[in-house]
């Protein structure tokens, strides 16, 4: 660039010029500069000065955008060129070469087409006398200048010499402002003015203000290369240790571990707080010297968090056809359980969202509640995982350890989901009613945010420390008596009785499942072995009494031991071998139970009551003995304090209608009674003994037989009122197995036989009563005679009779 005096410019005052109008630069007299030209009037506009005497006008448009400026879109003050030099640059445009004249403003626009041609005065050169104020100013300019060349290092060294040379102040503030990086209408604010001190004065005031940012922009570009400094220190410092630790063979160091953790938990796409939680182990785990103790802690929980399966879930199967074919396939009977889990998939297809299932299914040993689990995770088409709560009695197997503990680690249920690989599987919480409780906590409160839908969406495991998702879960409970499971926790679930089996039940089960299974598990070819339908029932019968089918395929897999060792022995002359009723006994010793526990005879003192225990229902006799005596009262057979109390009641009862059954109101003090509960080995206690006690004693007391086929249960009340039971079903099904004919049951029992199995109600009569007095009529073989007048005592002479003599009782 060089700096060309205006006042050695000759240019006539008035003049017309093409007007080349330029986007985002701005012209200053003496300033020299090559540009692009791409617009076709702008083009033309040079044509025409190349034509004339190459002067042009050069403008700034004050709108960027646009392309075609006319008067309106031009400032009003330029500067007058002259074209130096044309250089084709390209078939788009040329390059300009020009040199500034001095200023010049528009008066107005000749014409627009086909190029711009403008009306130019030339602007007069204004002159001032040298004072005080413009030394002042040059002093300031001088000052302001070299601090701005401090902060902005892109100005060439010669433009610094031409501000040094140059001591007039309008054309010093006009090479000043070409040669800093301002914007335009800054620029064109200094060509605006025609005063040389003003220009000075407000070139001053546009350093001053460029100064200030140009401050500010270098605070911020030294902190920004600081970080970079830093982070490409950091950089090169890991990529020595790096290198050191491949030298040392130490390819696992820590550092190289904590960077390729920290991509796999980026990768992991978790909530924002996980995130930055597994993030900052990631460093910790980075700061960590190699072999540390702590190092290997923070391994393993971040090892265990990024194999957890937070997004990862596994397509659940909604088909009903092929579900309940797979629950068939796999389970005969438990009609109840397969029905509710069908709904569970019709509901889901109604409603894919829907989450926060959790049923435990309750019934003795043996029944099915195990395995029917591993057949619905199949038929929904969800992983299956089994966790055993049996005698857990630490709270932390639940929640986990804390982190603080050495040997820490997550708890069952986290582990169990970590075990599926999905974050939806089938988790079987088995034996939930045999939770412990210790000093270490209660597991079964602990159980309350797992198994609660409001709450198991942020599932906290104290190993893990954050929240996990546990509502996609399906939880299936098996819990052998629900009166173990505690209040909160039963009120969660949806609880599914299952039955003991019924004889058919146990039959078709053993032909269907058991056989084939034991078959297999021994290696033995259907062909070589067979069951006759008569044999496996003489097995359910004679060789197993329970409620579920356990013990009737260990009898099968001891016949398929006894077989196999046939097979192996003389592999070539045996042929097949079938299981028949007759040769049971070779096979497995003698029949271990009775074909029929009853007596064929009607017995007085001898009733058949009926009990509920966790392994299903059971026939409970009742024997009374009455004796001469003083009135004391005895009671053996390992009987609770309830059931005790439920005797004395009896007694009591039989006392205020002693008359009405033809008793001598004073037998309690000239005889005993011995009330006994066989198995005395067993304990026994409950309520639903009570109208049994009460009859037994009333045989006793009046010699008259019970009904052998009879079978009662229900507590009874000083009054004779017969109270509701539990355990209806369990206890109906006892009898049916012993070949009771007819039960008695309280009446407010009536709504529980729809519960009970169908099999059961055809072979079964039920008789609901209110009050004791119907018991009697339909248990005994016939109602006693009310006391007459002259009923006397009972004697000496007549107790050694006794119960040969029982109507001497009257």
């Amino acid at each position: 660039m060089q700096n060309l005096p205006e006042e050695n410019t000759k240019i006539e005052s008035n003049l017309i010029l093409p007007v080349l109008a330029v986007r985002g630069l701005v012209f200053f007299p003496g300033m020299m500069l090559q540009f692009d030209v791409a617009r076709k009037k702008s083009m033309l506009a040079i044509s025409e000065s190349l034509a004339r005497d190459r002067l042009i006008f050069l403008v700034t448009q004050i709108d960027l955008s646009e392309k075609e400026p006319t008067g309106d879109d031009l400032y009003k003050i330029g500067v007058i060129a002259r074209i130096k030099q044309v250089l084709h640059h390209s078939e788009e445009g040329v390059k300009l070469h020009v040199e500034g004249l001095c200023r010049g403003e528009i008066q107005s626009l000749v014409s627009e087409d086909p190029c711009l041609m403008g009306d130019v005065k030339k602007c007069p050169i204004l002159t001032y006398k040298p004072s005080y104020r413009s030394e002042a100013l040059l002093r300031i300019i001088h000052e302001k200048f070299d601090e701005y060349l401090r902060l902005f290092k892109h100005v060439p060294p010669d433009v610094l010499m031409g501000v040094l040379q140059e001591k007039d102040c309008g054309r010093l503030a006009d090479y000043i402002a070409s040669n800093i990086s301002i914007d335009f209408e800054r620029k064109q604010y200094i060509l605006d003015e025609l005063r040389p001190l003003k220009r000075l004065q407000k070139l001053i005031d546009i350093l001053s203000e460029e100064i200030k940012i140009l401050a500010v922009e270098n605070e911020i570009n030294q902190k920004a290369q600081a970080q970079m400094d830093e982070n490409q220190r950091e950089y090169f410092l890991k990529e020595q240790m790096r290198a050191i630790a491949s030298e040392l063979g130490e390819d696992d160091s820590p550092q190289q571990e904590a960077d390729d953790l920290r991509e796999k938990v980026t990768a992991l796409g978790l909530s924002k707080v996980c995130e930055e939680k597994l993030l900052k182990e990631c460093d910790k785990l980075y700061r960590m010297p190699y072999g540390s103790h702590e190092a290997s802690v923070i391994r393993m929980y971040l090892d265990t968090c990024l194999e957890l399966p937070w997004k990862k879930s596994s397509k659940e199967k909604l088909d009903l056809k092929r579900a309940q074919r797979i629950l068939d396939r796999d389970h005969y009977g438990l009609e109840k359980v397969k029905e509710r889990f069908i709904e569970i998939l019709a509901v889901k297809n109604l409603v894919p969202q829907q989450t926060g299932q959790i049923i435990c299914l309750v019934g003795p040993p043996g029944v099915g509640k195990t395995s029917i689990a591993r057949s619905i995770a199949e038929a929904t088409g969800r992983k299956y995982v089994r966790v055993s709560l049996g005698g857990v009695s630490d709270e932390a197997e639940i929640m986990g350890h804390r982190r603080t503990y050495v040997g820490s680690m997550p708890g069952r249920i986290i582990n169990a989901v970590k075990q599926a690989g999905v974050n939806n599987p089938l988790i079987l919480l088995d034996e939930i009613d045999k939770l412990g409780q210790n000093f270490k906590g209660d597991p079964s409160s602990a159980l309350l945010e797992v198994l609660d839908p409001e709450q198991n969406t942020e599932f906290t495991d104290h190993y893990v420390d954050m929240p996990f998702d546990l509502s996609h879960v399906l939880f299936i409970t098996t819990a052998n008596d629900a009166s173990r499971i505690p209040g909160p926790l039963y009120d969660r679930m949806d609880i599914i009785e299952l039955g003991s089996y019924t004889l058919e039940e146990k039959l078709n089960i053993a032909t269907r499942h058991l056989i084939k299974k034991q078959l297999k598990k021994h290696g033995i070819q259907p062909a070589q072995l067979k069951f006759t339908k008569a044999a496996v029932k003489e097995l359910i019968e004679g060789y197993t009494r329970e409620a579920g089918v356990r013990t009737l395929e260990r009898t099968i897999a001891s016949i398929c031991r006894k077989v196999a060792k046939l097979i192996v022995s003389d592999p070539e002359g045996f042929t097949t071998y079938t299981v028949k009723p007759e040769n049971l006994e070779e096979l497995l010793g003698p029949r271990k139970y009775t074909r029929d526990q009853l007596t064929s005879e009607d017995t007085i003192g001898l009733v058949n009551g009926l009990a509920w225990t966790s392994v299903g229902g059971e026939l409970l006799p009742i024997e009374v003995a009455v004796m001469e005596g003083t009135g004391k009262i005895q009671l053996t057979g390992s009987l609770g304090d309830v059931m005790k109390e439920s005797a004395g009641a009896a007694i009591t009862c039989i006392r205020t209608r002693a008359g009405a059954l033809g008793i001598s109101p004073k037998f309690y003090e000239k005889c005993d009674i011995h009330i006994h509960a066989p198995e005395g080995a067993v304990p026994k206690d409950g309520p639903s003994a009570g109208i049994a006690m009460a009859t037994a004693i009333t045989s006793a007391l009046c010699g008259i037989p019970v009904r052998h086929d009879v079978a009662m249960t229900g507590e009874i009340t000083l009054q004779g009122r017969v109270l509701p039971i539990g355990g209806l079903k369990e206890k109906s099904m006892a009898a049916y197995k012993n070949g009771i004919k007819t039960v008695l049951i309280p009446a407010d029992n009536v709504p529980d036989l729809a519960e009970v199995d169908s099999v059961v109600k055809e072979n079964v009569k039920f008789i609901p009563v209110k009050r004791v007095d119907t018991v009697l009529e339909t248990a005994l073989v016939h109602m006693p005679r009310p006391v007459t007048q002259d009923a006397k005592l009972l004697s000496g002479d007549v107790a050694a009779k006794l119960p040969a003599t029982p109507e001497l009782f009257q």
